[in-house]
């Protein structure tokens, strides 16, 4: 019998050097480590892979061992290669072709169905696509030509093969089988006896109470989707009940995802779990109800904002996720240029008046917040913040949680803050004039006040200030800046490339000169989408001598507008022009954002 080839550390670092991806003294390094390492490898993912997919796996393959190296490309200027880089260069060297796996683009009935779990765990194989009767599988060994015939002669069906590696196909298979044998087992417990569609089934739901409380499948379901959406970066997750189905979507970068179908009679219970680890009533189901989760994921704890909505056909969930890494940013890496940066900082590091940080929801104002009290945050000042709700538990500050049900509002709440002896208040919101007076009164007591508003520039501010009630003398004698900020999505550095800007477009732009703008192409790293990651954009409004001198009572905001401009006031446009030709973002995303 013919011995199979392998795939071996020493051979895939020839190629590598080969390709000037590593260099002799790195080969060296690898022949020397590669071993040691592979064993401390397999000793660490023995514990987590062996309990999630109930099967030990197999030796960690050359390309996961290499770059857990951490080898930096040579002349690349500091780039570390990686896993996908590695499969990516094999993949050409043994003719097959290579498939960075995009789990938002996988059909999870494709995935769970042509291929049984322990058959694709023994193989480490992924279907991927299906076209003509052709099923296209990723695989992790490129040599392992016996699984094709196998499932040949089993399924009838012809095979194409296409290498991935081995951290994304056993990633796929414990989330997708994971999450579809919670769903199949849940579906089959559950049975049809579960809808909201009218009062009488609305009934026979408590029948499933019993069920929701402590089934297992329905847990295993629910962690499952909260992982992937971790692993994914998403910011929220929406659970939305259709008429013979519910969706589940994502959003990442701003953008919406769809992501699974789960049968529709599942629906009822995976709310209930929802509701459960939220400490919401789970029988009441005709009002909207908010709550939050602390879990953790990746070594650091993840707070979750959960909503429920009655909509047309049951209760619509939507869980959004607080990431610390976001929400909590040195100020000075969330976007700021300098001259924007330079005036807030100084804004805050006044000891009293009132910031409004302005723009529409999901704008980055919360961020914007976060990061400045922790930035203001030490153990000589006392923080006290009012929301609604409270975003994320922060040791750091004394936060309030708005409870209008019973009474304990913006503006009641207000009233009694300044007995705590706060020396920085912030308020989630001023939305009506009660809220407004008493944060322009904590400003006249000596206090720091940091607020948003919804508005859609930083003089528009003042004239909603105004329409609220707040006396023009006031808002001139305790604003101290006005900050709209919106959020750009940044072009992703694996796929960028470069294009003109046409004539139309430098006219809509207001540009008299020829400019070279970059956008993405589009890879497996951006998921198709040439984006990755998003940045702020601030327009800084300070309230200067300038400034006062055109607010009153028939304020005119052209005038205060062309007054800010003068006194170097930059528009978002402009500043999201700047982003695009600095080659941060696209005409697209400008246009998109801006307007």
């Amino acid at each position: 019998m013919t011995k199979r080839k392998a795939v071996t550390i020493h051979n895939v670092g020839q190629i590598l050097m080969r390709r000037g991806l590593i260099d002799q003294a790195q080969l060296k390094l690898l022949d020397e480590q590669g071993e040691a390492q592979a064993a401390r490898l397999q000793g660490a993912q023995q514990a987590g892979y062996s309990r999630r997919l109930q099967q030990t796996p197999q030796k960690a393959s050359p390309a996961e061992v290499i770059a857990s190296l951490n080898l930096e490309i040579p002349g690349s200027g500091g780039k570390l290669l990686n896993e996908d880089a590695i499969t990516e260069v094999l993949a050409e060297a043994v003719g097959l072709p290579y498939l960075k796996i995009n789990p938002m683009k996988l059909d999870l009935e494709l995935v769970t169905t042509h291929i049984s779990r322990p058959f694709a765990l023994k193989h480490l194989i992924v279907p991927v696509s299906v076209s003509d009767g052709l099923l296209t599988l990723a695989v992790a060994d490129p040599f392992n030509d016996e699984v094709v015939e196998e499932l040949r002669s089993l399924k009838r069906m012809e095979f194409k093969r296409v290498l991935a590696s081995r951290s994304d196909i056993l990633k796929i298979l414990r989330e997708f089988f994971g999450f579809r044998a919670s769903v199949k087992a849940a579906e089959h417990e559950v049975g049809n006896a579960v809808d909201l569609g009218n009062l009488e089934q609305f009934v026979r739901l408590k029948l499933g109470h019993d069920i929701e409380g402590t089934d297992r499948n329905i847990v295993s379901a629910v962690d499952f989707l909260l992982q992937y959406a971790f692993d994914q970066r998403a910011s929220d997750i929406h659970i939305e009940p259709k008429r013979d189905k519910s969706l589940v979507r994502l959003r990442v970068d701003g953008v919406l995802h769809n992501v699974h179908d789960v049968p529709r009679q599942l629906h009822p219970p995976m709310v209930s779990r929802i509701k459960m680890m939220s400490r919401m009533d789970l029988a009441e189901k005709r009002r909207p109800q908010d709550g939050r989760i602390k879990t953790s994921h990746g070594g650091k704890e993840i707070e979750l904002r959960v909503s429920t909505l009655p909509v047309a056909f049951g209760e619509k969930v939507v869980i959004r996720i607080f990431d610390p890494d976001i929400l909590m940013q040195e100020l000075d890496q969330i976007g700021f240029y300098p001259r924007e940066f330079q005036l807030y900082s100084s804004f805050i590091r006044r000891p009293n008046g009132i910031i409004l940080v302005t723009g529409p929801t999901g704008s980055g104002k919360t961020t914007t917040l976060y990061s400045s009290l922790r930035a203001l945050s030490s153990p000589e000042v006392n923080i006290v913040t009012v929301e609604d709700p409270i975003e994320m538990v922060m040791e750091e500050f004394n936060q309030v949680g708005v409870q209008s049900a019973i009474g304990v509002t913006f503006d009641k709440v207000l009233r009694n803050i300044l007995r705590q002896d706060p020396d920085i208040i912030m308020i989630g919101e001023i939305r009506d004039r009660e809220t407004a007076e008493n944060a322009v009164q904590a400003a006249l007591t000596g206090h720091l006040v940091l607020s948003t508003l919804h508005t859609n520039d930083a003089p528009s501010s003042v004239t909603r200030l105004i329409d609220l009630g707040v006396p023009p003398f006031l808002i001139t004698s305790t604003v101290i800046g006005i900050i709209a900020q919106r959020l750009l999505r940044k072009i992703c550095p694996s796929c960028k490339k470069e294009r003109d800007l046409s004539a139309d477009e430098l006219e809509y732009l207001g540009l008299r000169r020829a400019a070279r703008v970059n956008f993405g192409e589009g890879c497996a790293e951006c998921r198709g989408t040439g984006y990755r990651g998003r940045t702020g954009i601030f327009e800084v409004l300070e309230v200067n001598e300038k400034v006062r001198a055109v607010v009153s009572e028939k304020l005119d905001l052209g005038q205060l507008q062309e007054v800010a401009r003068k006194d170097g006031l930059v528009p978002l446009r402009d500043i999201a022009i700047r982003k695009m030709l600095e080659g941060v973002t696209t005409y697209e995303e400008v246009i998109a954002v801006t307007g």
